[in-house]
């Protein structure tokens, strides 16, 4: 078989644990047999990271802008035990935040459906996507541990000098304090981004944000996005019969839960975080919801939503079979593998993609999963496989659609 020739590289981030381990199963199964892999790697496992002072994961995010697209395994963003754990220099900052600080984009999330797996809202009957502003809020806070009694303030000093000062809080005692902040650049691309996309799904698009408590900050998201709305996109929507519209995050929350899905919720960078973990929990599992990032500029960083699978790894490393669910991980290698061929113009690679995840939920379709899937299916006849055995049954379907 002639493998598919690609003209440009595509950014590959290697990452830890056991999604490391499916990381090259997934390359040696499921692409490496069909494609002339053109990739310019960085390992942003945590030995690496902590070897090269996280410089590498700078590198890499400069990389994806350079090239256009990227395709990210999970990593590890360390706390206290994993310092302590893997002997760290200190505890480094999430890997997945300090690429989107630098791409500034939106990360759109989008669970993976199959028949037989049941969203656990009855009323869903479409895929609901969150799009995710990926800069700021708590992700880039300061804060500080307060010792005792005595005034919080938040200062601003201009340029010229001139302070602004608010009143945080008066303290009688120990505390704790947390500064966040956000750009309107970055605000005004988050609303680009989602903008745009919802032009390509042909889907509404819902942003949700809690104006009426925050009322300078969240405030200033609702404000920039109706401005954009009206100036940019207002007749596009029209014109596509799609609308936009703004919601307190609580009555999007109501909305959501008795809607029949099918549309883009857009949240900022923590409330994303959240909505989607719930989102794809209650579509199935976190392992079967794709995520990519997508900056202004027309750059994309493809990744599996979930993290790592310790528990998984552990038990790898013991020599004991895992049943890891790699959906995710290999659908983040398509998106990438499909986007570059879009825009280098190879169709054998956008088809290649289609046909790769036609294979993946065509081999859960027909009863054969990893043991997430197993235990929530309503198929009647399921076989359990493993990390590698799944990998492999995807690929004899693959290449029974050739």
């Amino acid at each position: 078989m002639t493998k598919i020739q690609m003209k440009t590289p595509m950014v590959e981030m290697d990452g830890d644990e056991m999604t490391r381990i499916l990381w090259q199963m997934i390359k040696d199964e499921l692409i490496l047999p069909y494609i002339d892999l053109k990739s310019e790697y960085y390992d942003l496992g945590l030995k690496k990271r902590d070897e090269t002072n996280d410089r590498i994961t700078v590198e890499a995010a400069r990389a994806a802008l350079k090239y256009g697209v990227a395709v990210k395994c999970a990593t590890i963003t360390p706390n206290a035990d994993r310092v302590k754990e893997y002997n760290l220099k200190e505890m480094w900052k999430s890997p997945n935040g300090t690429i989107r600080a630098i791409m500034d984009g939106t990360v759109f999330r989008r669970p993976i459906t199959v028949k037989g797996i049941e969203p656990n809202v009855r009323s869903w009957k479409k895929p609901i996507t969150i799009a995710r502003h990926a800069y700021g809020d708590v992700y880039k806070n300061a804060e500080m541990l307060v010792p005792g009694p005595g005034k919080a303030e938040l200062v601003f000093t201009g340029e010229d000098g001139t302070q602004i000062r608010e009143l945080i809080h008066e303290f009688d005692g120990p505390g704790v304090l947390q500064g966040m902040h956000n750009l309107d650049s970055s605000i005004s691309s988050f609303a680009h981004s989602c903008f745009e996309f919802a032009l390509d799904a042909k889907e509404d698009i819902w942003f949700a944000a809690k104006d009426t408590i925050s009322k300078k900050y969240d405030h200033r998201f609702k404000d920039i996005f109706q401005e954009i709305y009206d100036s940019d996109y207002r007749e596009k929507f029209e014109k596509a019969g799609i609308r936009y519209f703004y919601t307190l995050i609580d009555d999007a929350v109501a909305r959501v839960m008795k809607s029949e899905g099918g549309f883009i919720w857009a949240c900022k960078n923590y409330d994303g975080d959240v909505m989607s973990d719930m989102l794809s929990s209650a579509f199935g599992s976190l392992a079967m919801m794709t995520s990519v990032l997508v900056n202004p500029e027309g750059k994309f960083e493809y990744e599996a939503a979930h993290g790592t699978v310790q528990r998984h790894y552990y038990s790898y490393l013991k020599g004991e079979k895992t049943s890891t669910n790699s959906v995710a991980t290999i659908f983040a290698w398509t998106g990438a593998l499909r986007k570059r061929g879009q825009l280098d113009g190879i169709g054998e690679l956008t088809a290649y993609a289609d046909r790769m995840e036609k294979a993946v939920i065509s081999t859960i379709e027909s009863g054969k999963m990893t043991g997430d899937l197993a235990l929530i299916t309503n198929l009647k006849e399921v076989e359990k496989l493993d990390s590698e055995e799944f990998i492999k049954a995807v690929r004899s379907c693959y290449e029974a659609l050739l």
